[in-house]
């Protein structure tokens, strides 16, 4: 019996389609832990709190957005590349703006022996692709423009912008959570008012739990996400590309390694493929397991 073949644009319509699904989670658990704590606090403590957290958690994001590839290239120490010297790179990346219609990225080169590579920038016109010296040994030139595409895609698709405004969405609930937490340890919570009856304390344990439990989900809420949006770039590459193997066997070279790539781990989750073999759960990585990436690009 032939294998069914998926079509890499109902691939990428798919991702797409479940990374807002998953968004309007995580905005839907800010929505509720707001109003379990409005419940158990006076209002104008939760909108206090509110109004902090989302200050907080924007200035943050805003800083790191607009200057994201500076401080990603400047944590890996990476060089630009050599027009000669890196001349199946440049190609690379060439074919893949023309293919994509997108103006040529900058290009740069970091020092490791781990095939790797991350795309930053928040869109076309100031994007970057950063690719490892041990790519750059390892991939011949389909699987250099397999990697090249997969990054193009996440330029194209605007992920930086996508995982940007989940990243402040996801901010705002875990500082929120911190703020209300931390503020029990200065009576906060006899400032609800425990007068009310046992429904009031009820509601204020409820409040502590979800306080808790809600930065956790919404972390895994982000984490799967970004997977979403690898499967996505992967759909994308092939259809930059029109041939998958070089995606395929990039990624089998990649399972081969067996060290760890030494990188800040603010900008672990940029790259093409997760910087660290220890086996956690499937969970609580940025990225697909590589088995499964290959199976669904061997099924296009």
């Amino acid at each position: 019996m032939a294998k069914t073949k998926i079509s890499f644009h109902d691939q990428i319509a798919r991702n797409k389609r479940n990374s807002v699904i998953l968004l309007i989670i995580v905005f839907f658990v800010l929505i509720v832990l707001g109003y379990v704590i409005s419940l158990a606090f006076s209002p104008d403590y939760f909108f206090f709190i509110m109004i902090l957290a989302i200050i907080i958690s924007l200035s943050y994001i805003l800083i790191t957005y607009y200057k994201a590839e500076k401080i990603a290239l400047s944590s890996v120490k990476a060089k630009k590349a050599d027009p000669n010297k890196h001349k199946m790179l440049y190609n690379a990346v060439e074919n893949m703006s023309i293919a994509s219609g997108m103006p040529m990225p900058q290009v740069y080169v970091m020092e490791s022996n781990n095939i790797n590579a991350f795309a930053a920038g928040r869109n076309p016109k100031r994007s970057v692709i950063c690719v490892t010296t041990g790519l750059l040994k390892k991939l011949n030139k389909q699987e250099v423009e397999g990697v090249v595409g997969h990054e193009m895609s996440h330029i194209a698709n605007y992920d930086i912008k996508f995982v940007t405004l989940v990243a402040v969405v996801v901010g705002a609930v875990s500082i929120f959570s911190q703020l209300f937490l931390r503020s029990l340890w200065f009576g906060g919570g006899r400032r609800g008012g425990g007068d009310r009856g046992g429904g009031n304390i009820i509601i204020f344990i409820a409040a502590i739990v979800l306080a808790i439990i809600a930065p956790l989900v919404v972390k895994l809420v982000q984490l799967s996400i970004s997977r979403k949006r690898e499967f996505m770039a992967d759909a994308g590459s092939v259809q930059l590309t029109r041939y998958p193997p070089g995606m395929i066997n990039a990624l089998k070279k990649i399972k081969t390694e067996t060290q760890n790539m030494k990188v800040p781990g603010a900008v672990a989750p940029m790259f093409f493929s997760e910087t660290t073999k220890k086996r956690i759960s499937g969970l609580f990585q940025t990225h697909p397991p590589l088995d499964e990436r290959i199976k669904t690009l061997e099924a296009m």
